[in-house]
């Protein structure tokens, strides 16, 4: 008996041993000394009309601009790019920091682009819940989502500002900007690393033309961060511009929107804002969950995307309509004003390449590019039909192509509509 329970305990023993020496060897990860992020976001529409399409760097077109170019200076064929350049390091560097970024020439921004190190950063990431400019309104606001030709039962939700306060509406909006959950993106920043540079900035503002491309071999160099080196190919340029097929009221008081699919886009998210007076805001959002407009932030990694996709708060790739619901735009009144992203995911790029384990993984730098491309316009309001133009090719991912001959340009019928936004 003795012997028979030493020989279990020694098989034990043995098949413990085996399951140990098995697993695998864990590896050692440093770094990275460096992290680099760019930014890529294509904007079409009323956002991409503006001065002929040409957006630079971070800058957005006003609503002046877009609103208030008479004499033939909207072009319907134009859209922009806007790129934002972000590079933070844990070295401190001896003298005053110094970075730059030589781009591939087909960026057309210009041979180098600085990377300064300012007090207050130039871009700052848009967060989940209302822009920083939000003032809290009076009246009410009115609260829609999904895509159907009714809004379900329990729509809208009814929020009245001059309840909002501890245990009141306050909880109730707040939640609709956390109902997603989704965890912001962490770029580089002042605050996160020792060091920091970013473009555009003071000293340099250039545009990337509407043709840019990010094709090609980057640099990017200075003294407190080792040599950053890669290429990005013809999937990893802009996103192509949203190209919306259909943008049209039906019959039955409801509005349909339409697009082409969007190479490179993992989902879409449409939002409306409307408004029949200032005592009564709509907000409507293509989400099967009620959720805000303020709820997504500008860019979402790859995960995140998944995530929102199965839960059915953002549209697949594959979807190409959204019925916005009677209800939601007739409440809108006549000045509903739309915006639909399609948000492409990431690009992630690592100095050196990870070997297998059990050698250490001392990282030097990482790259990110995170691309998004969004449309915006007036419901039922086609405005390359009105302009007279609209392309109806498809663009491909790489932007880097000539450009078809501009049609000739008409007067703006918009003079008199900027009091019809919300």
């Amino acid at each position: 008996m003795h012997i028979g329970r030493t020989a279990a305990v020694l098989a034990l023993a043995a098949v413990a041993g085996e399951a140990l020496s098995a697993q695998p060897a864990r590896q050692v990860v440093t770094g990275p000394v460096a992290v680099y992020w760019m930014s890529a976001a294509t904007t079409d529409g009323m956002g991409g009309m503006g001065a002929g399409g040409a957006g630079g760097g971070g800058r957005r077109p006003s609503m002046g601009a877009m609103m208030g170019m008479g004499g033939g200076g909207m072009d319907p064929n134009a859209f922009s790019h806007t790129l934002i350049l972000q590079l933070g390091s844990s070295r401190k560097p001896t003298a005053a920091p110094a970075a730059e970024h030589d781009p591939p020439q087909g960026l057309g921004a210009g041979p180098v682009l600085p990377l300064l190190s300012p007090e207050k950063p130039v871009y700052e990431e848009h967060a989940p819940g209302p822009p920083a400019q939000y003032q809290q309104p009076k009246g009410r606001m009115l609260i829609f989502w999904g895509c159907g030709e009714h809004a379900p039962p329990g729509q809208p939700v009814i929020i009245d500002f001059a309840k909002l306060g501890p245990g009141q509406g306050g909880e109730q909006f707040s939640a609709l900007a956390r109902g997603l959950a989704v965890t912001p993106m962490q770029p580089p920043s002042p605050m996160r690393n020792a060091t920091y540079g970013e473009w555009p900035n003071q000293q340099t503002r250039t545009q990337v033309p509407q043709e840019g491309s990010l094709q090609g071999a980057h640099t990017i160099k200075g003294n407190y961060s080792p040599d950053i080196n890669f290429n990005l190919s013809a999937n990893q340029d802009f996103l192509p511009p949203v190209k919306m097929t259909t943008n049209e009221k039906n019959p039955s008081g409801s509005a349909t929107l339409a697009w082409r699919p969007v190479d490179g886009s993992q989902a879409y998210f449409a939002t409306m804002f409307g408004a029949q007076d200032q005592n009564n805001i709509v907000m409507w959002t293509s989400s099967a969950n009620q959720t805000s407009a303020f709820a997504l932030p500008d860019y979402l990694s790859d995960g995140e995307i998944a995530r929102l996709v199965n839960a059915h708060a953002l549209m697949p790739p594959s979807q190409t309509t959204c019925v916005i619901p009677v209800e939601a735009v007739r409440a809108a009144g006549e000045g509903g004003l739309y915006n639909f992203v399609a948000y492409g995911g990431e690009s992630n790029i690592s100095y050196p390449p990870r070997p297998p384990a059990p050698a250490p993984w001392n990282r030097q730098w990482e790259v990110k590019v995170r691309y998004r491309s969004a449309n915006s316009g007036l419901v039922g309001m086609d405005l390359a039909r009105m302009m007279g133009g609209g392309d109806d090719e498809d663009r491909p991912r790489h932007q880097g192509q000539q450009q078809p001959q501009q049609k000739p340009k008409k007067a703006n019928p918009f003079g008199g509509l900027g009091g019809y936004l919300p």
